[in-house]
């Protein structure tokens, strides 16, 4: 029988497959694809998405086995009033989790849930921001899979949009407030910065590593550093905006039994208002 893992990743594959066979066919307007694809990439953008994230780690400790992490993860922005706008981020993780210390086994399941609340103006001129808090919700299958923490932090999103670029950078802090006392305490630091130059048609090249700092590990394993990028394109299957896209990251620094390399593969619907 197939692991979990396994056959999110033909799935995912057999999607790609498909949409590598349309995209081909189909026909844009320039300016409503281009524009769409720099407001896909803006974390607090005003639009419905919903993005279906494949992350394949490999070479996890002494014996190279591979994790595989599904997130779905729906952004539904909220408009409060005329000025400001409540932006939801939900992250729920479909974990594969191989035993790291011998050659065979693996636990499947889902991970721990991880919302977020961004406040954002309306109108926020050349500087875009978002602030709130962010939590983790212990609604892991299995012990293995999540920290068995309720956990809350502050969450800050800055970016900017100039030409065809967008850049920006996305951090958190979160730590552990109740939960499983047998359980370490979670003291963990998260900060994405992102890099897009959008091209004609939808094209666009990207770097968005997510950097950790796990502050409750020794200090040998605090840090998961990666480095890379990857490309993408937005269009429309149909009447359907999709943003696909693929990346690589090669982890300059990690933690003795962590990663060395990562393969995210990413679709996201688009639902512009």
């Amino acid at each position: 029988m197939l692991t979990m893992g396994l056959s999110f990743n033909r799935l995912l594959s057999g999607m790609f497959f498909l949409i590598a066979l349309l995209v081909s066919s189909q026909t844009y307007a320039a300016d409503d694809i281009e524009g769409l694809a720099k407001a896909s990439q803006n974390p607090v953008a005003d639009m419905i998405t919903l993005p279906f994230q494949d992350n394949m780690n490999f070479g996890i400790g002494p014996y190279d086995r591979t994790q595989n992490i599904i997130n779905v993860q729906p952004v539904i922005p909220i408009h409060l009033n005329q000025n400001w706008n409540l932006i939801t981020r939900t992250i729920l993780p479909i974990i594969h989790q191989p035993a790291i210390t011998q050659a065979g086994g693996a636990t499947d399941g889902l991970g721990d849930l991880n919302p977020t609340l961004f406040l954002s103006p309306r109108d926020p001129g050349k500087l875009i921001w978002g602030a709130g808090p962010v939590f983790v919700f212990p609604t892991a299958t299995d012990r293995v899979l999540g920290q068995e923490k309720w956990s809350l932090g502050p969450s800050l999103v800055l970016l900017t949009m100039p030409g065809k670029w967008v850049i920006g950078v996305l951090a958190n802090n979160v730590w552990s407030v109740a939960g499983n006392q047998n359980r370490t305490y979670v003291n963990q630091f998260l900060m994405q910065y992102f890099i897009n130059y959008n091209m004609p048609k939808g094209w666009y090249i990207t770097s968005a590593p997510i950097i950790t700092a796990n502050w409750a590990a020794k200090s040998s394993d605090v840090w998961t550093v990666p480095f890379g990028g990857g490309f993408g394109r937005v269009f429309k299957l149909g009447h359907q905006p999709l943003n696909i896209g693929v990346q690589g990251y090669y982890n300059v620094w990690k933690p003795e039994l962590g990663a060395d390399w990562q393969l995210r593969l990413q679709i996201t619907l688009l639902f512009p208002t």
